[in-house]
């Protein structure tokens, strides 16, 4: 039988682990469970993924808060799920980033994925009632977006490569450490085409190629690909190769 994943079946808490990737760049990884980021520009952060909900964000704040006191400027989301986007009202962002067709899929049916994987998910929604409602993006684009970082930090590069896990994923791209944080268009451990599970949600097929050309096949550094799930130690690949 499969392992089921942050499933009604899967309660057990996770061990979360605080990383930091280079300077001014961290991670928050919990054995498979949704990771987050965060990058330093000169005095403000950009935050990658928002958690499921505003409590679970909020600790996932206190960790940063240990390091820096940098107001939260942008908020990128990589894809619109639920588990991903709902805990956006606690980073207070001054922007919420996401691509035109994530803004088109929260307008279509927001709501309806949202009470699905709460009831597929319990876990992952630590506190539901503190979600105050669905999560709309400030600022889209199609195809990329440059955050100038400020000082010597240099640039944070957001791109659109092609329909993969839904039809609107980004990746958010640091030429100067050459880290990369790909939601879940890159995962530890990935399931390959050839072993396709029975359900595959908003998946569309036949992207891979533009994913490693443009995105994924980026070569990494020290602090490499942060992919939607696994810890720093575990293989990182394109989720549809």
């Amino acid at each position: 039988m499969a392992k089921a994943f942050a499933s009604s079946a899967d309660l057990a808490a996770k061990e979360e682990t605080f990383v930091e990737l280079a300077d001014g760049v961290y991670a928050l990884t919990a054995e498979g469970d949704p990771n987050v980021g965060a990058i330093e520009g000169e005095d403000f952060l950009v935050c990658f993924e928002a958690r499921a909900t505003p409590v679970a964000a909020r600790r996932w704040l206190a960790m940063l808060r240990e390091r820096t006191d940098k107001p939260v400027r942008y908020l990128v989301l990589s894809h619109y799920h639920a588990v991903r986007v709902l805990g956006a009202s606690a980073f207070d962002a001054a922007e919420i980033v996401t691509h035109e067709q994530t803004r088109r899929l929260i307008a279509e049916r927001g709501k309806a994925d949202w009470d699905s994987e709460l009831g597929r998910m319990p876990r992952l929604f630590e506190d539901p009632d503190s979600i105050p409602g669905l999560t709309s993006p400030t600022v889209t684009f199609t195809d990329r977006l440059t955050i100038p970082l400020g000082g010597d930090r240099g640039d944070l590069e957001l791109a659109y490569c092609g329909r993969g896990h839904t039809a609107g994923d980004i990746v958010a791209w640091l030429p100067k450490h050459r880290i990369m944080f790909a939601g879940d268009l890159v995962e530890a451990k990935a399931l390959h085409r050839r072993r396709v599970p029975r359900r595959l949600g908003d998946v569309h097929f036949g992207q891979g190629g533009r994913l490693r050309r443009h995105g994924a096949g980026r070569r990494p550094g020290s602090g490499g690909r942060r992919g939607g799930r696994g810890g720093r130690g575990d293989r990182a690949e394109p989720a549809l190769p």
